[in-house]
Order: C-alpha cells, then sequence, then structure tokens
C-alpha cells in the first residue's frame, strides 16, 4: 500500500478542458498535494481546441488514469487508496457516485460554469447565451447525489456582451475560475469556508446539446437567431438551415439592432457584408457563411441564390 507524507492537504482532482488545466495549476500553486488526476480521453470524432489536462499532470509528476467509468469498483479503490483530503471535479464530464463522494475526509467539490443554481446540468455557457443572458460566471459547490445541487462555496460573475460567442464567454470563466479557487481554497484549507444551500426552486437545469439543436428557425426575432449562432460558433458545431437541396451554415453573426431592409425574412449582401433579414423588421450581420461545405462570397451566392436568398418560416418549409 501506498504511504503518503503529512501534508497540508492532498486532492484527487478529476478533470477536463482549460478550467481543468487552470483550476488544476490554482491548486498546485497553492500547495494542495495531488495525488492522482482522473480525466478523459479525447475523442477522436470530436474537435479539440483546449489544452491537456492529462499533459500538466505529467508535467507535474501526478499519476494519471482515463478510465471509461470514474465509479467502477476498481477506480474507487484507487482514489481510496490515496488517502485524499478533498476531491476536486473541475469540467469532468462524467457524475461521480455516492462511493467516490464518501472517499475525502473533507469533503468533494465541483466547478460548474454557471452562476447557480441557474444552469445547472449540462452545457450551461451555451445555454445562458441562447436564452440572452446579461451575465453568467463559475461556481465552486459541494457534490451531492443530485448534479449541482449542494451547497456553494463560491461564485464569480462574468459579463455576457450581446456578440460574445460562447467561445468568448468561456475564455472569460477560465481566468475567473482560476482566480475563485486562489482565493477560496486557502480557507477550506483552513477549516474556515462555509457553504450556503441553493435554492434549486429557483433556478434552473438543462440537459446536453446535440448538432441537430443549432439547426435555425427563421421564424424567429433576429435577436434569438443571433444567440443561437452566437452559441454554437466555432469551436462547436455551428448553426444552419437548408433550403432545397442546400445546406447552409451560418457560422458567425454580428448584431447591431438595424432595421431590416426587406419585409421578409431574407439574406442578402450589402456594404460588403451578408446581411439576415427577420420576420420582426430587425437584422444581422452574417460574418461568416458557408454553402454546401464552401465558403461563401458574393459571387457563390449569386451563382447559388441570385440577389437575395428568400427564406421560409419553419411551418412553411
Amino acid at each position: 500500500m501506498t504511504t503518503y507524507p503529512k501534508t497540508f492537504s492532498s486532492a484527487v482532482v478529476f478533470a477536463y478542458h482549460d478550467i481543468g488545466i487552470r483550476c488544476l495549476e490554482a491548486l498546485l500553486e497553492l500547495g494542495v498535494e495531488v495525488r492522482l488526476v482522473v480525466t478523459h480521453q479525447d475523442n477522436e470524432s470530436e474537435k479539440i481546441w483546449f489544452g491537456s489536462v492529462a499533459e500538466l499532470a505529467k508535467r507535474n509528476a501526478i499519476p494519471v488514469i482515463t478510465p471509461d467509468d470514474p465509479n467502477s469498483d476498481t477506480i474507487v479503490e484507487q482514489v481510496s487508496q490515496c488517502h485524499p483530503d478533498f476531491i476536486f471535479s473541475f469540467y469532468y464530464r462524467q457524475m461521480l457516485g455516492p462511493e467516490l463522494l464518501q472517499i475525502p475526509v473533507r469533503g468533494a467539490f465541483n466547478v460548474h460554469g454557471s452562476l447557480l443554481p441557474k444552469y445547472r446540468g449540462r452545457v450551461p455557457v451555451n445555454w445562458a447565451i441562447i436564452h440572452g443572458e446579461k451575465e453568467s460566471g463559475v461556481s465552486l459547490h459541494a457534490m451531492v447525489i443530485k448534479p449541482d445541487a449542494g451547497n456553494l462555496l463560491a461564485q464569480r460573475s462574468v459579463p455576457i456582451l450581446r456578440n460574445d460567442t460562447a467561445f468568448d464567454v468561456f475564455q472569460k470563466l477560465k481566468c475567473v475560475a482560476e482566480s475563485m479557487l486562489m482565493d477560496i481554497v486557502p480557507e477550506m484549507m483552513a477549516g474556515k469556508a462555509t457553504g450556503t444551500t441553493l435554492d434549486l426552486e429557483s433556478g434552473s437545469y438543462f440537459s446536453g446539446r446535440k448538432p441537430e439543436d443549432g439547426r435555425i428557425d427563421w421564424s424567429l426575432p433576429a435577436i434569438d437567431i443571433h444567440n443561437l449562432v452566437r452559441a454554437v460558433a466555432p469551436p462547436y458545431p455551428g448553426a444552419f438551415f437548408d433550403i432545397g437541396p442546400h445546406r447552409i451554415d451560418v457560422l458567425g453573426s454580428y448584431f447591431k439592432g438595424e432595421p431590416a431592409c426587406f419585409d421578409e425574412a431574407c439574406i442578402y449582401f450589402e456594404d460588403e457584408n451578408f446581411q439576415a433579414d427577420c420576420i420582426d423588421g430587425q437584422r444581422f450581420m452574417i460574418t461568416e457563411l458557408i454553402i454546401d461545405g464552401s465558403r461563401a462570397g458574393l459571387s457563390l451566392f449569386q451563382q447559388t441564390f441570385g440577389d437575395r436568398l428568400k427564406l421560409a418560416r419553419q411551418d412553411d418549409s
């Protein structure tokens, strides 16, 4: 059996993605002895636009495992043998079961990418943008069996500007997640951090999203369509619609609150940019338009659709 020297605080960390990297770096900076890192194997079918938690752990000589099931008996036993004071979960994609949660002497804690109790569940940043929220944030909470429901220890907010993409907001979140941990973890190690109960009835819960959820409904107002586009813009799968035999991807948008030029939903080229007029009499700029897999300029657009692409409402198509 492995024995460990007496340290001020020790932890097993479940982590992935850039927030996982920044939060793990914060723990190491604060002198927490991380005895094991549990992360994911990168999925070859997924666009990997973020850094590697495994590489960070290896640079710090921390053992790394990538189990398919973190709640298996084997992994539970391996974590238990680490005798951690804390378990931390930083953007790890799987729920930790009760056997894991009862292992750490001083509790298990998760960093969630929303202002809990709002946007509990999956992909909270994307959902917040889709719903036109003006702010988001990160929350550190105790882990219990119910997702994102344990007592809240700390929280930091960031603004969501009207043209921020999900990627933009995520960059803000990873910075405030790091600074939040730098402030609260010393209090946790000293036994001075107290949590407050989350009022789940005043919050919200959302499930994951699929690429098909990026389909544009042109019966919606301009701001709602713009919110969808920026919520799923690359490196996420992107917003799209089909018209006739053509697949159109709208991978970027910019909203200025300008009035539409036409009295129907349509896409056209004006002032060196594509514009999308919507049924509420407002428009947004399309900053990246893809037609059947090719990036569209004026020539390709006109060859395919002429001067203007008229857009049927979803229930008329």
